[in-house]
This record gives structure tokens, sequence and C-alpha cells, in this order.
């Protein structure tokens, strides 16, 4: 039996479960999907009904951390009340990842993006709170939809 970690985010999605887990393995170094449980004879329980195919557990790792998914329809989307961080080297490192994550613009602020699943992400500088000193700055990452480094340490 596999190790499971004491918290792991688990995501629900309106069938595209395993579409999202390869997306997000090609994204993130270090990743795999692990395991996927797809629904069984959906004449088992009414809650099987046209599920046939789809995700009923899903297990990956996105840069060494354990993540779980299903397909569970349309009942629950994702919204900004939870994102997930991702902490950046440097720029080159912020730009791949808001290239492959962002794909919805009107949600984009403050270095946060929200991907093609719905999902948020903060697309962030390690070290954000030393570029967030002065009052120049704060108010250059407010007005920044991408954070750029060198805006910040110019402000």
């Amino acid at each position: 039996m596999a190790e499971i970690s004491p918290i792991r985010p688990f995501l629900w999605f309106d069938g595209r479960a395993q579409e999202a887990m390869e997306y997000y393995v090609s994204v993130f170094p270090n990743s795999s999907i692990d395991q996927v449980v797809l629904y069984p004879d959906e004449s088992l329980d009414r809650h099987f009904e046209g599920m046939s195919g789809k995700v009923l557990n899903g297990e990956f790792t996105l840069n060494g951390t354990p993540f779980g998914c299903l397909d569970g329809g349309p009942e629950f989307a994702f919204n900004e009340s939870i994102s997930f961080v991702i902490g950046c080297a440097d720029q080159d490192e912020i730009d791949r990842y808001w290239a492959a994550l962002s794909a919805v613009p009107e949600s984009e602020a403050c270095g946060w993006c929200k991907d093609r699943f719905g999902v948020s992400w903060q697309v962030v500088p390690a070290g954000l709170d030393l570029l967030q000193q002065r009052p120049e700055q704060i108010q250059a990452l407010m007005h920044m939809k991408k954070i750029v480094i060198a805006d910040l340490e110019n402000a």
C-alpha cells in the first residue's frame, strides 16, 4: 500500500481529470501520474451513471508534491478562494509557468492566473516578500498581471 501524505490536495474535475493529470505532469518537473482507478460498471450504483471511462480516483505527483483527483461531475467548480503557489527561482521560471498555466486573461492579477481547468495558481518569485518592502514596490505589484522581477526591483 502506498504511503499517504498527511495533507494532500484533492481536485474535483468535471470529466477532465485524466486530461488534467497529463497536462500538469507535462508542466512541472519531477512529476508523474502514479495511479488511475476508473469508475466501475455504471450498473453497480446510480452515482456511476454516465461515468464509464472517467477517473474515480487519480493520484499524481507535481514537483514532488502528491495530489489526488476525481471526475465528480459539474456540481462543484474551482474558484479563486483556493490557489497553489509556485515559488520561482527567476524570471525565466516565472515566464515558463505563466505561459503554460495562464488561460483566462481576465483572471490575471498580482501574479495570480487561472488555468484551462479553472484552477488558480500564484506564480511568484521566491523571496517575494523582499520585493514588497517599499510602498512603490507594492504599488507596482498591484498593477501587474504576471510578475516582472526587474520592475519590482526598480520601483
